[in-house]
C-alpha cells in the first residue's frame, strides 16, 4: 500500500496546528515556572518579566500559582488560542488591538477631541469599563488569565516594552495587541492631559497648598 507522505505531512501540521495554546506569562522577577508540572512559583512581588509558553494539547489546562505570601491560585487554560497569564502580585494588566496604520497616519497631528476622547476611553479601560473579548480591550487582574485571540501568530507586546511599529507583511494587516500595567496607563493619561491644557496632578496640589 503506498502512503502518501504529503498528505500524513499535512495532517500533522494541521493537526498540531489546531491543538495549540501559546500563552504569555506576565510576573514579578525570581519566578519558577514549570510547564510540565503545570505550576507557577512567584518568590517576588516587585519588578516585571515574561515568558512565552507553547502548549500542543486540544485539552483544558490549569496552572497553580503560589504567591510570595503563599497564596494559592489556579488558572485554567480552557480551550485553543492565545492568551496572557498575568501573575504579578499587585499589578493589573490593561489593552486591547491596536489597528494597523502606516508612518505617515501615525504621525498625524490629533485634534484636542479625539484627544480627549482618547484620555476618557483610557481611564474606562483602567476601570475595567468597556472591555471584554467583544471589544478587544482586556482588563487582567493579578491570577488570571485571558484569551487574546484565536490567532497564535498574533503580535502581543507587553507591559515596559518600547515597540511603537510592526511591519506589514504582504497584503495582510498584522494583528497587534498592545498591554500595559494600570500604572503605566495612568502616568500616560496624565502626559496627555497636558496637551489639552490642563494641569497635571502635582502641579494642581501646589497651587491650591499656596
Amino acid at each position: 500500500m503506498k502512503i502518501n507522505f504529503i498528505f500524513v505531512l499535512a495532517s500533522i501540521i494541521f493537526f498540531t496546528a489546531c491543538h495549540n495554546k501559546k500563552l504569555i506569562v506576565y510576573a514579578n522577577n525570581d519566578v519558577a515556572i514549570d510547564e510540565n508540572g503545570k505550576t507557577i512559583t512567584q518568590k517576588d512581588d516587585e519588578g516585571h518579566v515574561d515568558k512565552e509558553i507553547e502548549l500542543k494539547t486540544g485539552s483544558k489546562v490549569e496552572f497553580k500559582v503560589q504567591q510570595k505570601d503563599g497564596s494559592i491560585h489556579n488558572i485554567e487554560i480552557p480551550e485553543n488560542g492565545y492568551y496572557i497569564v498575568n501573575v504579578k502580585a499587585k499589578d493589573t494588566i490593561i489593552g486591547g488591538y491596536q489597528k494597523y496604520s502606516t508612518q505617515e497616519e501615525a504621525n498625524r497631528m490629533i485634534t484636542q477631541e479625539a484627544l480627549k476622547h482618547s484620555i476618557d476611553s483610557l481611564q474606562q479601560m483602567t476601570e475595567g469599563k468597556n472591555t471584554g473579548a467583544a471589544n478587544r480591550t482586556f482588563f487582567i487582574p493579578p491570577n488570571t488569565a485571558a484569551k487574546i485571540t484565536d490567532n497564535t501568530d498574533a503580535t502581543i507586546v507587553g507591559p515596559y516594552h518600547r515597540m511603537t511599529s510592526v511591519e506589514q507583511q504582504g497584503n495582510k494587516e498584522p494583528e497587534v495587541y498592545r498591554f500595559y500595567t494600570v500604572k503605566e496607563v495612568r502616568d500616560m493619561i496624565d502626559k496627555l492631559k497636558q496637551h489639552t491644557g490642563e494641569k497635571p496632578p502635582e502641579e494642581k496640589k501646589s497651587k491650591e497648598a499656596k
